[in-house]
């Protein structure tokens, strides 16, 4: 119960001096919540142009905010290489590792993903739970992964190519699922029990095989979970998944919302409780993949950060 002013003032005055000089000074607000950033396919940690823009961006409307964008590998060349051929799997555990040993995190960390990010940090609060994260903020992340390729832009094109080429010959071999990640996010409705069966990432942490119960209750810790779809989005195949829908099984023209998934009406990752509970946010713009303008990620985004 908190003292009445009139009793707090009366014991303020009967203190010495020096601790009636320190009570009367205001109280330092407390540092924001630290952010952890995971880039999309073909980019890197630290591009000017992309993270390193939103990781200044933040910097700057948070003061004194921890920022740590994600790098998978030794160099950006690395890191922009592995976000095509490095295992998924390998690369959840290492940001693990990464996050368990930074002494800033340990109290707890908000998280951003872009595009491909987006479920990957999801793999991360599902599989690692310390440090905890608190809000998981997904702008564009194929939760229900993707059934086409439809364009890669920049100086990476020449290498989605090929990726595409590779995964219509054999998605889920098992060398093309070990070592190529876009391979392990894809999800042919159509051939769904061999994507259940041999989906080495996304048929995991999405619950096709078998409920890990584990996986339910990290996620369901989550305070905020926010999905931003990008409704002119040309990247993206189909665009639902990024709101966790997809295409209706068995075929690849209609979709259908999460609300009406197997996933969510058997509850077997604990969305439901999270939607009935006001846990999951769903955000759109407009424009194509990741284009937001700052004054929109200011007004629904930085909210979430503080």
């Amino acid at each position: 119960m908190a003292l009445p002013r009139s009793l707090l003032l009366l014991v303020v005055a009967l203190l010495p001096g020096d601790c009636r000089a320190w009570a009367l000074q205001p109280l330092d607000p407390p540092a924001p919540l630290p952010l952890v950033i995971w880039h999309g396919m073909g980019d890197s940690c630290c591009n000017p142009l992309s993270m390193g823009a939103i990781k200044k961006m933040v910097e700057k409307k948070i003061p004194g905010i921890y920022v740590l964008s994600l790098e998978i590998g030794k160099t950006l060349v690395e890191d922009m290489k592995n976000s095509f051929f490095l295992n998924v799997n390998s690369q959840v555990s290492t940001v693990c590792q990464t996050l368990a040993k930074d002494p800033m995190l340990q109290q707890g960390y908000n998280a951003m993903g872009f595009s491909q990010g987006g479920q990957f940090l999801r793999a991360v609060a599902q599989r690692c739970p310390s440090p905890p994260m608190i809000n998981l903020i997904s702008f564009g992340g194929q939760h229900q992964g993707v059934f086409g390729l439809p364009r890669c832009p920049g100086a990476s094109s020449h290498i989605c190519d090929l990726i595409r080429k590779t995964l219509n010959v054999g998605a889920y071999s098992k060398a093309i699922q070990e070592r190529l990640v876009q391979a392990e996010y894809w999800h042919d409705p159509i051939k769904e029990d061999i994507y259940r069966n041999h989906s080495i990432f996304l048929a995991d942490i999405n619950q096709e095989r078998n409920v890990n119960e584990s996986y339910k209750k990290n996620l369901m810790t989550l305070k905020k979970f926010v999905m931003v779809k990008f409704l002119n989005d040309t990247v993206v195949d189909p665009v639902d998944s990024e709101w966790f829908g997809f295409y209706r099984s068995g075929q690849a023209k209609e979709t259908i919302p999460l609300q009406k998934t197997t996933l969510y009406l058997q509850d077997r990752l604990g969305l439901k409780e999270m939607d009935n509970s006001g846990k999951l946010v769903f955000l759109a713009t407009e424009g194509d993949h990741l284009q937001l303008s700052e004054e929109w990620f200011d007004t629904h985004i930085i909210p979430f950060l503080k």
